[in-house]
């Protein structure tokens, strides 16, 4: 039984989460706060295996209720954000902070999306708690780490590249781990990089423009129709699926907003694009998330004669996606996060 403390300032969403979780046989929710003081204190009285946590609230904030468990009683925190920029950049430093993962704030309604949203929180909140997994934030400011780690990776391309492409795939976890792996890739990368990352469509422009900041190379949110470039990242946008497509000069990309996926933006769209038009000149990566969004594309890609990194266990928040590979025997490398960018470079670099 995973016990949850609901914390949020808006009695109607208290109840509404209490009710979601509470229909699960394998949750209970053994408490709610109101403010970030109350947070502070109930997590250290009731000691729940996982905590979700409003962002702005009265008296104290998510962040500084954050900022005091993960220092006084660390435990998995997973943020509910608003579905605006704002709250996207607010919880993204939520992350940064120590959050394991964040759900939107957009639980009113009577949508088929709503029946989606229930399902997945309770399943990645089940996850979560039972694994006991959370981030300790960097002792130093989260900006600087990365260039440190970058700097000392005296990769070089100057020979050209053995690839033309490579593709990452996320989930829960995603944008922690992607902050090491992308931060660590010389500024001389000589080839594209398409990441698919499980966000809502306000994330993935902040998510790019903070992953830019800290990084070598260029990191951008994909546009429907712009021509792919060597050195530059392309995340894709939440509003739809992101494809890459053969093109004159170079292969470009493509953004659906429809589809038949489950995840958005999808992994499988992603790779199973990236299989069709480059096949064994192709690296496909797999990281943490819940799920096996990613298998039917990176079967492709290692039919056409791509290799293929999944995350391991140990280091993944949730080891679904990557587990999935790894089972499915296609995996040609299953390694930490931290190896993960030193297996790209020597795939790619001559």
């Amino acid at each position: 039984m995973v016990r949850v403390l609901v914390v949020d300032d808006s009695p109607f969403m208290r109840k509404a989460l209490t009710t979601m979780l509470g229909s699960d046989p394998g949750i209970n929710v053994v408490g709610t706060a109101a403010d970030g003081y109350e947070a502070v204190e109930k997590a250290a009285a009731l000691k729940p295996d996982i905590i979700t946590m409003d962002v702005e609230m009265p008296k104290m904030d998510g962040i500084e209720a954050l900022k005091r468990i993960m220092s006084e009683t660390p435990m998995p925190v997973v943020m509910v954000s608003a579905q605006t920029v704002e709250g996207a950049k607010i919880t993204l430093h939520a992350l940064e902070l120590g959050a394991v993962d964040f759900i939107p704030k957009n639980l009113s309604g009577t949508s088929m999306d709503i029946v989606k949203i229930r399902e997945v929180l309770r399943e990645k909140i089940k996850h979560l708690g039972r694994k006991g997994y959370f981030m300790r934030p960097p002792p130093a400011p989260a900006i600087a780490l990365p260039h440190i780690v970058a700097s000392h990776h005296v990769f070089c391309c100057a020979n050209g590249a053995k690839v033309d492409i490579v593709a990452i795939g996320a989930s829960t976890g995603g944008p922690k781990i992607l902050q090491q792996i992308i931060p660590s890739l010389p500024r001389d990368f000589p080839v594209p990089v398409l990441i698919s990352q499980h966000m809502p469509p306000y994330f993935t422009k902040p998510f790019a423009e903070r992953l830019d900041q800290i990084s070598n190379v260029s990191v951008k949110e994909a546009e429907d129709g712009e021509s792919v470039k060597n050195g530059v990242v392309y995340i894709a946008p939440g509003r739809g699926h992101m494809r890459v497509a053969s093109g004159m000069p170079r292969p470009f990309i493509s953004v659906e907003e429809g589809g038949d996926f489950i995840y958005r933006p999808s992994v499988d769209a992603l790779m199973a694009s990236v299989a069709a038009h480059f096949q064994r000149r192709a690296v496909g990566v797999i990281l943490t998330g819940m799920g096996n969004d990613g298998l039917a594309g990176l079967r492709g890609v290692k039919s056409a004669g791509g290799r293929i990194i999944a995350q391991d266990e140990k280091t993944s928040v949730i080891y679904g996606m990557p587990k999935a590979v790894v089972e499915a025997g296609i995996a040609d490398d299953v390694l930490p996060a931290e190896d993960i960018p030193g297996a790209i470079i020597g795939y790619v670099c001559k």
